[in-house]
């Protein structure tokens, strides 16, 4: 597949939501956000004006606003209601239906076989991780205007991010750079450090289950806070681990967690 910037409009057309949420029911288990992350990436939700979206090829060959290339798009055509007969790649309803058809061919009916289908969409690591944590933002505010989603979906596009030391973005990220830029790009001041951050609160109660766009936080004790990710859900966080990484998704698991905090 192509690959496009993602715009700066509303996240995800009312009109595309709703062609999202049609097309993943027929492949039961695939969860609509990732269709909605793909096109979004992909197209702007077909309001890319770059070549290829509407008609032509960009670059790499690829069609259409889910930016088919043409032997794939041949292999899982799916004329969707009130789609183009025959398939086109250019049609939104078409081209919708198609990837869920992929995508659902490939396992994206089932969570463990998720990662994997959308790997098959585009065989990039990075594009796996961007559209995955992508499709849990829109997954809880489509329109992306509630400082949770809006920090996640920041975060989700910086992975591959090299990590650099009191980095806020413009060369890179330390960990508690990138979940004050996160932040910070949803409208929420935070302190820069991590043991402030941890220390600003508010703290998440003991036995509260922490949520997407929560703050995690790890170190020795509460007071010797040096660490900090940002929850994406699953069990998944997004950090700047350490020199010589990148921002990435990864467990939240780690031994020395002290406690979470949810600002805003």
């Amino acid at each position: 597949m192509g690959r496009g910037p993602a715009g700066d409009g509303p996240a995800v057309p009312a009109s595309w939501e709703m062609l999202d949420q049609q097309a993943a029911a027929t492949c039961p288990g695939l969860p609509w956000p990732v269709l909605a992350a793909i096109g979004r990436i992909e197209s702007d939700s077909g309001r890319s004006t770059l070549p290829g979206v509407s008609s032509g090829h960009n670059a790499a060959g690829a069609e259409g606003p889910m930016q088919f290339e043409p032997p794939t798009f041949q292999a899982y055509a799916t004329v969707g209601p009130g789609g183009a007969v025959p398939a086109s790649p250019y049609d939104a309803i078409d081209a919708v239906y198609t990837a869920a058809t992929m995508l659902c061919a490939n396992g994206g009916s089932h969570p463990s076989t998720l990662p994997a289908a959308v790997g098959d969409y585009n065989h990039s690591q990075r594009y796996v991780d961007t559209v995955l944590v992508l499709g849990q933002a829109l997954g809880a505010d489509p329109a992306l205007r509630s400082w949770p989603a809006i920090a996640i979906a920041f975060a989700g596009a910086q992975l591959g991010t090299p990590y650099e030391w009191g980095g806020t973005g413009k060369g890179g990220f330390d960990c508690s750079g990138l979940v004050w830029a996160a932040y910070a790009s949803a409208g929420v001041r935070l302190p820069r450090v991590a043991q402030d951050q941890f220390d600003a609160g508010p703290q998440v109660p003991d036995r509260t289950e922490v949520e997407p766009g929560d703050l995690v936080f790890f170190g020795r004790s509460t007071r010797t806070v040096d660490h900090v990710g940002l929850y994406v859900g699953y069990g998944e966080m997004i950090d700047a681990p350490h020199s010589g990484a990148v921002v990435r998704e990864e467990p939240a698991g780690w031994p020395d967690f002290v406690g979470a905090t949810r600002p805003g």
